[in-house]
């Protein structure tokens, strides 16, 4: 039983972050727009209606609640239009609601209480819905408070002696603002009815009236025994209601009728349940077509099928076959690599999601911080199509939101600034993602005011980090201190930066997914800072080469040729270090014996293989003693133990377990660059 409601909760959760992500892509071409059209007001219309029906089946009544009030308010302008006027408030309210709700499945997510008080939101709401439907007076916000006035249309209070029903309700207890609590009582009870009145009066402007109501109850009087059961309808659906009494003034004796007042919430009009049921028709062949899938069960699968790959080079590899001559065995082996290989080919591609998830939730934090701070900024998409696995998409989502965030509050300046540096008054943030074959890369790129390598240097010396002279230090070693834990360029600390925290963070989850961060800046032009990733994190095809004793993997997406080294075409250098001559090109060449220390009697460059390798579009030489072969292999990460080594700065990626049950180490091409041609 418990399986069978982790599965559900799971699937609500699932289908509410991504109708609340749909709705948000809604509300920001809504604001472009600067209009609620109809397939907008009726997209709303369902996703609220959907949220709240599985909100109410889950029992999570906070998100239940506001997503109804939503859903009221959107029915009405379904049905009868929305002047422009109100469209910028509208926005603002549904956003500050769907972040609510957010928050919300954040608690659910980390098994804490769900928010009780939502008095305020529900307030906001029927005030916005008050101004929408013309019950009050519109004030605009340049002249008046930010928020919607509070309504003065109460029901006029009649001589309560005359009532025949008393409806008295008690709250529950400490759970505070009874007065605005019963104020939402009251709100609800005149949309359906005008034939009461209630005590005390002034609940909404008096908080004083909070004694009142604790100490005797919160008193509704009613005239027809109609309006009374509609009453009761009212406080049964209202939140916070311990319980309530109905007393008969006239047989002046107390109705057996005190109860729990539960929430449920099962009714809606019947243009509601039409309505989506006809969505429900038209998207019928989709939804049967499309299911989902845990996340977990997906990686399951791809480690069985990694196991596949190994088993299966066992089996081709066995020592025992491997020398005989076999035809048939052979064929069948070969029929074995072909299916296996498709096999992963699905598999990889049910991992697959495009990367636009991501991008399009940036659109809300510029959007948002556009209006806190003040900036005119534009983000632009390029290449939000492109698919990449699920892993690497969640594992990119935080720092590309520290990377936004940045060049919102410290990268583009204010369009006055920008304007007297000659430049457009309107910012412009570009995100980009590109498939180059082996790996993807995301680029974050700004117009805005770009990073000062003289200052950057000066903070990194005041705060005793240089190695070795000012004057030596390259642009890039320079932009890297950026990336060091508490090194920030921003002077004052604010809500978004300046804490010192963000880019060392952002490079420590590149390189969880397996890729590195490439930061480029200049002063006044902008800053572009690239990701640069592999597609997939599972199984790569490798070169496998041999030193010593010791075999490497080398991804074959870095290869560029393999050779044997002429002795006329080796460069030495004065520094000692040596190259190779190809193509009127030198290429630095790195002996992985020295890198690694390995014994090995091939030390001569003609003796061994020369691997030609590329890196961030710099080649260089690999020296091994010779090649094995091609080999498609099964990614493992490294054992946590080894962390304190500082593995993968020493150029190792990760490993593999081969076909014969050894360990072979996967090479980072890149980091060696970094570590070896560089120092």
């Amino acid at each position: 039983m418990e399986n069978n409601f982790d599965s559900v909760l799971d699937m609500f959760l699932y289908e509410a972050n991504t109708l609340l992500e749909q709705l948000d892509e809604i509300l920001l071409k809504v604001e472009e727009d600067r209009e609620f059209n109809a397939d907008c007001i009726n997209e709303i219309f369902r996703i609220m209606h959907t949220i709240k029906g599985s909100a109410a089946m889950m029992q999570f009544n906070s998100i239940m609640t506001i997503s109804h009030r939503i859903e009221d308010l959107f029915y009405y302008i379904r049905e009868n239009g929305l002047q422009n006027q109100f469209t910028e408030d509208l926005i603002n309210l549904v956003f500050k609601c769907t972040d609510f709700i957010k928050s919300e499945i954040l608690k659910i997510q980390d098994e804490n209480p769900l928010t009780e008080n939502i008095i305020e939101y529900e307030i906001e709401i029927k005030e916005l819905l008050d101004i929408v439907s013309g019950k009050k007076e519109y004030i605009r916000k340049d002249n008046a408070s930010n928020k919607p006035q509070p309504s003065t249309d109460i029901v006029d209070i009649v001589n309560n002696s005359d009532k025949r029903y008393l409806a008295r309700v008690d709250f529950d207890d400490e759970c505070g603002m009874e007065n605005l609590r019963a104020f939402m009582i009251v709100n609800h009870l005149k949309d359906i009815t005008t034939n009461f009145s209630y005590e005390p009066e002034d609940i909404e402007t008096n908080k004083e009236t909070i004694k009142d109501i604790l100490q005797n109850g919160f008193r509704i009087y009613f005239e027809k025994e109609q309006d009374l059961k509609l009453g009761i309808d009212v406080i049964k659906d209202s939140l916070n209601v311990k319980n309530y009494t109905v007393i008969e003034n006239e047989r002046k004796d107390e109705s057996i009728n005190s109860n729990q007042a539960g929430r449920s919430d099962t009714t809606t009009t019947v243009q509601s349940n039409n309505q989506t049921s006809d969505a429900s028709n038209s998207t019928k062949h989709n939804k049967q077509s499309l299911i989902s899938v845990n996340l977990s069960k997906l990686d399951k699968l791809a480690n069985i099928v990694g196991e596949i790959v190994i088993t299966e080079s066992m089996v081709v590899s066995n020592p025992e076959i491997k020398h005989l001559n076999l035809d048939s065995f052979t064929k069948a082996t070969r029929q074995l690599r072909k299916l296996t290989d498709e096999l992963q080919d699905v598999v990889m591609s049910l991992r697959m999601v495009p990367v636009s998830g991501v991008f399009q939730k940036m659109k809300r934090i510029v959007r948002d911080m556009s209006k806190n701070l003040n900036k005119d900024v534009e983000l632009v998409l390029v290449g939000d199509d492109i698919e990449v696995d699920k892993t690497i998409v969640d594992g990119i989502a935080d720092p590309l939101m520290h990377l936004v965030r940045n060049s919102m509050d410290h990268g583009i300046e204010p369009s006055d600034e920008r304007i007297k540096k000659g430049k457009n008054p309107k910012g412009t943030i570009t995100l980009t993602a590109l498939n180059t074959g082996g790996e993807i890369l995301i680029t974050v790129e700004d117009d805005g005011k770009g990073l000062n390598p003289d200052y950057i240097l000066s903070k990194a010396k005041a705060r005793n980090l240089l190695q070795k002279p000012e004057t030596e230090y390259s642009l890039k070693e320079i932009f890297s201190f950026v990336m060091l834990p508490g090194f920030s360029t921003k002077e004052a600390v604010t809500e978004f930066s300046g804490r010192g925290v963000g880019m060392d963070v952002v490079k420590k989850n590149i390189e969880n997914v397996g890729g590195n961060v490439i930061l480029d800046s200049k002063v006044d032009k902008g800053t572009t800072i690239t990701f640069k990733i592999p597609l997939t994190l599972a199984i790569v095809d490798g070169m496998q080469v041999v030193v010593g004793d010791t075999e490497f993997i080398i991804p074959i997406k870095n290869i560029q040729q393999s050779l044997n080294v002429n002795k006329k075409d080796i460069v030495k250098n004065t520094d000692g270090s040596e190259g190779i001559m190809l193509r009127n090109k030198c290429y630095p060449v790195v002996r992985l014996h020295d890198l690694y220390g390995i014994d090995t009697e091939i030390k001569e460059l003609e003796e061994g293989i020369l691997i030609l390798v590329e890196a961030e579009n710099k080649g260089y030489g690999l020296f091994a003693d010779r090649l094995l072969g091609e080999q498609q292999v099964v990614v493992k990460p490294l054992p946590v133990l080894l962390n304190k080594f500082d593995i993968k700065n020493a150029g190792i990626a990760g490993c593999s377990i081969l076909g014969d049950g050894s360990i072979s180490l996967i090479l980072d091409v890149i980091n060696i660059y970094e570590n070896t041609m560089e120092d």
